[in-house]
């Protein structure tokens, strides 16, 4: 049995003006049914419910402001799962919709449940879509397109394979159109990259482009997912593992799933600057950051909060999950967590950073 994330972007699955275009959301329900009949379980990543909120509000075009963005969103992913709903029921499954936003994949608690939720949907034999909560999103806190956000459900649900659905059959030298350029089979290393002209500016009604492709491959075969990207017309071959479009190869080995997605989903909200001999500690002996190694604070943050974590030279090295407050530090800074429990009590027994949540980039 083989584990199969497919993500379908806008562009493929609606009209111009914004309305689902039927035809073109049999042709993922039949790709998808098809793997499920061969015994796969599939994880479907769907963009489209702001493009197919467009008819509805009569909009003219995606609205650039967050709140009619979130309004569109609303009234579309009712339309769109509807219609994924009724068009899987005939073919015998049931779907189940998870959205999700930064919050779920980046702090402890919230990404243990979404982990479950997916592993119990699949154990019933559910079809989850997936989508990033819009309606709730705000711009600080977004995945920013559904391509990464595929490539981090592939690494959170053990995925053997990711399907990158476009309305292009695949990465190309340079632009479709222009003369001279050709289909890039596979790609095994970073290198192959180098020299390839991926500035496609993406549809009128989604998000990407091939650029928000290449970096959601980077993502899931850095983490030894194998890709595939293709067109949606190709979807059936892709999915039952036929040669089509552009394959990714693996480039390195799966990491704990949390990590990754910490270092590719959030946003991160602040920082701390570190002295040479804490980069040190993190990078080689696999520490935790402690007080002793900062000296200075970047932005405002709380416990919790994403942040990251900086050299002498400013440059990021890693990033964590913060023990403390922005404002709490401050006075900690250079000292030793001894020293801070016999002068501010036990509350200060604590990592800045705990490795366990920390990953070095």
């Amino acid at each position: 049995m083989t584990r199969v994330v497919v993500k379908v972007g806008s562009s493929s699955l609606t009209t111009l003006d914004g309305h689902i275009d039927p035809e073109r959301v049999e042709t993922i329900v039949e790709a998808v049914a098809a793997a499920r009949h061969a015994g796969d379980e599939v994880v479907l990543v769907s963009s489209g419910a702001i493009a197919a909120g467009l008819g509805p509000l009569r909009l003219p075009g995606r609205p650039r402001d967050l709140a009619t963005q979130q309004a569109a969103a609303s009234v579309g992913q009712g339309a769109l799962l509807a219609r994924y709903s009724a068009r899987f029921t005939q073919h015998g499954l049931t779907v189940g919709q998870v959205l999700l936003t930064v919050d779920d994949v980046t702090r402890r608690s919230h990404y243990r449940n979404a982990r479950q939720t997916f592993a119990k949907l699949l154990e019933l034999g559910v079809l989850p879509v997936v989508n990033e909560n819009d309606t709730v999103a705000t711009s600080e806190i977004r995945f920013g397109d559904n391509d990464r956000l595929a490539a981090l459900v592939a690494h959170l649900v053990q995925a053997d394979l990711l399907v990158l659905l476009s309305d292009v059959d695949g990465l190309y030298t340079a632009h479709p159109a222009e003369p001279g350029s050709r289909l890039i089979t596979d790609v095994r290393s970073e290198d192959e990259l180098a020299g390839v002209d991926v500035a496609r500016v993406g549809s009128a009604v989604g998000t990407g482009g091939m650029v928000t492709k290449i970096e959601a491959a980077r993502i899931a075969t850095a983490a030894g997912i194998p890709v595939v990207l293709t067109q949606a017309g190709a979807a059936v071959a892709a999915v039952t593992g036929q040669a089509v479009g552009t394959r990714f190869h693996p480039t390195g080995k799966r990491r704990p799933s949390r990590l990754l997605w910490l270092a590719h989903a959030s946003e991160t909200k602040g920082g701390v600057r570190l002295d040479a001999g804490a980069v040190r500690a993190l990078r080689d002996r696999g520490a935790s950051l402690l007080a002793a190694g900062i000296t200075g604070v970047v932005g405002e943050f709380s416990a919790g909060d994403p942040i990251d974590l900086l050299g002498p030279d400013d440059v990021v090295i890693a990033r964590g999950l913060v023990n403390y407050d922005s404002t709490e530090l401050p006075r900690i800074l250079g000292r030793s967590t001894d020293v801070l429990v016999a002068e501010l009590g036990p509350d200060y027994d604590r990592e800045v950073v705990h490795r366990d949540d920390l990953m070095i980039l």
